[in-house]
């Protein structure tokens, strides 16, 4: 008769000690961030002989995050520059008809440069998860 309740024990104990592990794990999961960046198809056009000093690129997050989230541009044409921005913890979604709300802006100062293409690129991260979307820049006259 021992041997069964030392064996039903051992299962009972083995059992709990799982569903413990299932059950304290779900928290940290459920818990996670997830975002995403939402800037893709951007255009600016400029001057080559005057740029565009303090303008700005859109950079929204949609979904659900906790912390703060940093972005910025990268790669921008020589002698520019992006002053970043911060977007504040919350939940963000597109509406019925797709609308979205622009919950976050990047400063951007772009000198002048010979006229073409540059494809610079706007980043977003929450120090753990980064994502990027492409910002074409175009230098010609006319704009």
């Amino acid at each position: 008769m021992k041997t069964s309740h030392r064996g039903a024990g051992l299962l009972l104990g083995l059992f709990s000690a799982l569903t413990l592990m299932l059950v304290g794990a779900s928290p940290v999961s459920a818990s996670a961030s997830t975002w995403t960046l939402e800037a893709d198809g951007q255009r600016i056009c400029v001057s080559p002989q005057h740029g565009w000093p303090n303008t700005y690129a859109f950079s929204p997050v949609t979904g659900s995050w906790s912390t703060l989230i940093h972005t910025g541009v990268r790669n921008l044409p020589p002698g520019s520059s992006s002053t970043g921005g911060a977007i504040y913890p919350g939940t963000n979604e597109r509406t019925p008809d797709g609308a979205l709300v622009i919950n976050g802006l990047v400063g951007l100062s772009i000198a002048p440069a010979p006229a073409g293409e540059y494809t610079a690129e706007i980043w977003a991260t929450d120090g753990k998860h980064t994502e990027t979307d492409p910002l074409l820049i175009v230098v010609r006259d006319g704009c």
